[in-house]
């Protein structure tokens, strides 16, 4: 179980309490801090031991499970995901999508990269 304590929200800071937890969540699981299984408290518990209102802890949740590090399993509560890292998937993801986009147009594939290497750079 995770300790709510270790989490740290800065009452100060331009970035919104929900993105803050969900940042400390994502760099977590992507170190491996946070394991595939591993049991997140739940959404009261941990708003409660960090004086955040249920809703902003629950927003966090939402987004975590939408971009794949978290899965929620109904009354058993929410876990890190087991799926490898996510932001390696999602970046799979969107790589397949613009080549079926350049394919599409009928643009040359190296012209693709370069496009693509060039908005990278941007």
């Amino acid at each position: 179980m995770i300790d709510p304590a270790s989490f740290r929200i800065d009452p100060g800071s331009s970035v919104p309490p929900f993105e803050q937890l969900r940042e400390q969540f994502v760099e977590r699981i992507a170190s491996g801090e946070l394991a595939a299984g591993i049991r997140l408290p739940t959404v009261r518990g941990l708003a409660e031991a960090l004086g955040l209102a249920p809703g902003t802890v629950a927003r966090s949740y939402r987004e975590l499970e939408a971009d794949g590090f978290i899965e929620t399993r109904g009354r058993s509560g929410s876990f890190v995901a087991a799926q490898g890292d996510p932001r390696e998937r999602q970046a799979k993801e969107a790589a397949r999508v613009y080549a079926d986009r350049i394919r599409a147009l009928g643009v040359d594939p190296a012209l693709g990269l370069d496009y693509a290497r060039a908005a990278l750079r941007d």
